[in-house]
């Protein structure tokens, strides 16, 4: 039994909130780290019809994905599926059906510089901010394979945002985002390029939402209306069991649309006595039949008697992190299977496979392929500010065999790697941490409060997925079911709670919820200062790029890594210290220890961090302007430091000498070579050009990765006279 809470959000909308009683809460123990195995079962299978990709019209991906797993459905010219089960035409006659697409984007113009643009499809309601709820994301676009005609390519993308860098001291745009600011960036160089991907205008385009079950609850898209499609898909499965009568199962297609598959569905099958309709507008927050007025204009060919809906209780009604609870959608199988006339059997949720996968490049395995495996892998690990256990972790497992015993931790944590004889020391660094919120207060019903750790634009994480963060949490692997969405043993799992409206871009404040109340949170070790992030997984767009969230400063510290395999310490002729630090967002933290520790013994530094470029149509190119895909970037000018015009020419002339792609650039942002120039050191920052900086949609060329690779250990293994102005 629960208790039925009103709470009002930050935008002054009230929502049912379902809670356990006070006694409960008290009395029960911290629960364990969440599991997929452990999940509740009705949650777990509504989150794989969520996942579904459906837009109207182009529901024919899904009904196939829902027709290998359950035998005896049908499907019309409208695309809906129905089973029908009972006594043909017998009395009463009944229709229990849900709407499974959801209004979405198709893809309304492919731009000569590969970019794509997009409108709405489907007249579903959604929130004032819900275009904004998709700018910064991951998003997948349904294209056709070239290759295997009739087979669909699921092509990763991001919609592009601006980077907060180039617009810090500029007069900003506050007003919310609307579809006419939406980009989507596929990877693609050219429109051709973007049509040999299979893109075509009118592809469906959906948010690259994972399987998303916090606590006893499931969250994404729709949440609501997948669960009714699901309980009606259990109990068509027990469509064995009718007891009198008729009844007849559909999911329908174009409900978005005026239900336009329903009516035609319904037109075709004559007298109805009873209609049942399970959603979310039409069904409230009631998962009991009741009547309602038919959701279309009066239509002479039907014949339906009554028209009822069944709903459920709903956060975040209409968001990308719309959520249920587990007991709800329990109640709602029930009340469906009652609607079929089945009497009141035990119900089991039906599970779908995982039904689609991220399209690999169009050369699957080139000489970019390493590079892309390690960044995807370390961009994958979780290390929020001050947390960095876990990086170090994966940098140790990835040295070679020969520094495994020299590579030392300081006390500040960074990580340090000498190598050569002690002189004219050179230090190169690159950060282990990533931007993230902390802790800043927790309310009795579990709400938390954050605060950012870093500089980004936190609209970007509203009705997103949540990550809350102990010490104790493992690393999450790409492993299971779920991908990179499996997370054994992992963090926490919630939403960041979303705004429905607001005539602002940025929230006054952002909260997360996590499913779970105070005394559950503190009692499992969560307080103040405790670390979130959202979720992310890597993924290769077109065949030279990569998305990610946390590549600044993962490709950093690849490059480090990778440039060690070209290096032989015996031969080298001054100290050269390579070193992974921590704290860098928000602070230099990490650089600063160092700094005081070194003290006047640096000659040379070279900070590896992030070039933040202009290369988008979302961005003024009046700066920053460094084109991804030209070459690692010499970053002469920031807001943290100046580089000396002698060492640009050193520099450029080494990286000539090498045949390596080189840029020189001015952009935005600090950098940890900063702390050491204030000891004395030389500071040459290094990066690569970086598109959409600290967002959770941030893009690379894997080109500019290699060649960075390769400046770093040019610069490394150069005789000292080589790189004395």
């Amino acid at each position: 039994m629960r208790t039925h809470v009103l709470l009002k959000t930050s935008s002054s909308r009230w929502v049912v909130r379902l809670f356990a009683p006070l006694a409960l809460l008290v009395s029960s123990a911290p629960r364990a780290a969440q599991d997929t195995t452990a999940m509740p079962p009705f949650s777990r299978a509504v989150a794989t019809w969520i996942s579904l990709i459906a837009a109207p019209g182009y529901e024919r991906v899904a009904t196939d994905r829902i027709m290998a797993t359950q035998l005896g459905w049908s499907r019309d010219s409208m695309g809906n599926l129905i089973k029908r089960a009972g006594e043909p035409d017998a009395r009463p006659r009944r229709v229990v059906a849900c709407g499974l697409d959801e209004t979405g984007y198709v893809v309304s113009q492919i731009g000569d510089d590969g970019y794509l643009r997009v409108h709405a499809i489907g007249n579903g309601k959604h929130p004032a901010l819900w275009d904004q709820y998709h700018e910064g994301q991951r998003v997948v676009v349904t294209a056709v394979d070239r290759a295997v005609a009739g087979r669909t390519r699921y092509v990763p993308g991001v919609f592009a945002v601006r980077s907060n860098h180039l617009w810090r001291r500029r007069q900003n745009d506050e007003t919310p985002t609307t579809i006419e600011n939406l980009w989507i960036d596929v990877g693609a160089r050219s429109r051709a390029e973007a049509e040999r991907m299979g893109i075509d205008v009118l592809n469906p385009v959906v948010r690259d939402w994972p399987e998303w079950v916090f606590s006893d609850y499931v969250a994404g898209p729709a949440a609501v209306n997948r669960a009714g499609c699901a309980a009606l898909a259990s109990a068509a499965n027990m469509s064995r069991l009718v007891l009198d009568g008729e009844t007849i199962f559909i999911i329908a297609a174009q409900k978005s649309f005026n239900w336009a598959g329903l009516t035609g569905a319904l037109a075709r099958i004559g007298h109805v006595d009873s209609l049942f309709i399970a959603d979310a507008d039409l069904g409230a927050s009631d998962p009991s039949p009741h009547g309602i007025r038919p959701p279309w204009p009066a239509l002479s060919g039907l014949d339906v008697g009554a028209t009822l809906a069944l709903g459920l209780p709903r956060f975040f009604s209409g968001t990308l992190s719309e959520a249920v609870h587990e007991s709800d959608i329990r109640t709602l199988h029930q009340a469906i299977a009652k609607a079929a006339g089945l009497g009141s059997p035990t119900m089991r949720p039906v599970m779908l496979p995982h039904g689609w996968a991220a399209a690999p490049p169009l050369v699957t395995r080139d000489s970019l392929s390493r590079y892309a495996d390690i960044l995807g892998k370390l961009t994958d690990v979780y290390a929020p500010s001050g947390h960095e256990q876990p990086m170090r972790d994966a940098i140790r497992g990835m040295l070679p065999p020969w520094a495994h015993d020299a590579v030392q931790m300081d006390s500040a944590g960074n990580l340090l790697l000498a190598m050569g004889p002690n002189r004219d020391t050179s230090v190169f660094v690159a950060h282990m941490d990533e931007i993230s919120f902390t802790v800043s207060s927790i309310a009795k019903d579990g709400t938390v409060s954050l605060k950012p750790r870093g500089t980004f634009f936190p609209f970007l994480w509203e009705g997103q997925p949540a990550l809350l963060h102990r010490d104790s949490d493992r690393i999450p692997n790409r492993d299971g079911r779920l991908g990179c969405g499996a997370m054994r043993d992992g963090p926490l799992r919630g939403v960041f709670v979303p705004r429905d409206s607001s005539a602002q871009r940025e929230p006054r404040g952002l909260t997360a919820w996590f499913g779970r109340d105070s005394a559950e949170l503190v009692g499992g070790g969560i307080g103040i200062g405790s670390p979130i992030t959202g979720f992310k997984c890597s993924a290769r767009v077109g065949d030279v790029r990569i998305a990610a969230r946390s590549i600044d400063d993962r490709a950093g510290v690849t490059a480090l890594l990778l440039a060690l395999e070209d290096m032989d310490p015996a031969r080298l002729d001054h100290k050269v210290i390579f070193m992974w630090s921590v704290r860098e967002e928000g602070g230099l933290e990490g650089a600063k220890a160092a700094a005081a520790s070194f003290g006047k013994s640096v000659h040379r530094v070279y900070a590896i961090d992030t070039f933040v470029s202009s290369d988008s149509p979302v961005e003024s190119q009046r700066f920053a302007d460094a084109p991804i895909g030209s070459g690692a970037v010499l970053r002469a000018l920031d807001n943290s430091s100046v580089t000396p015009p002698e060492e640009i020419d050193q520099v450029v002339k080494l990286a000539k000498a090498n045949g390596i792609p080189l840029q020189v650039g001015i952009t935005n942002g600090g950098n940890d070579g900063s702390e050491f120039a204030r000891m004395g050191a030389v500071n040459v920052a290094i990066a690569w050009p970086l598109r959409y900086s600290h967002s959770p949609a941030e893009v690379m060329d894997l080109r500019d990765l290699r060649s960075l690779t390769r400046i770093v250990a040019a610069l490394a293994k150069a005789p000292t006279h080589a790189i004395r102005p």
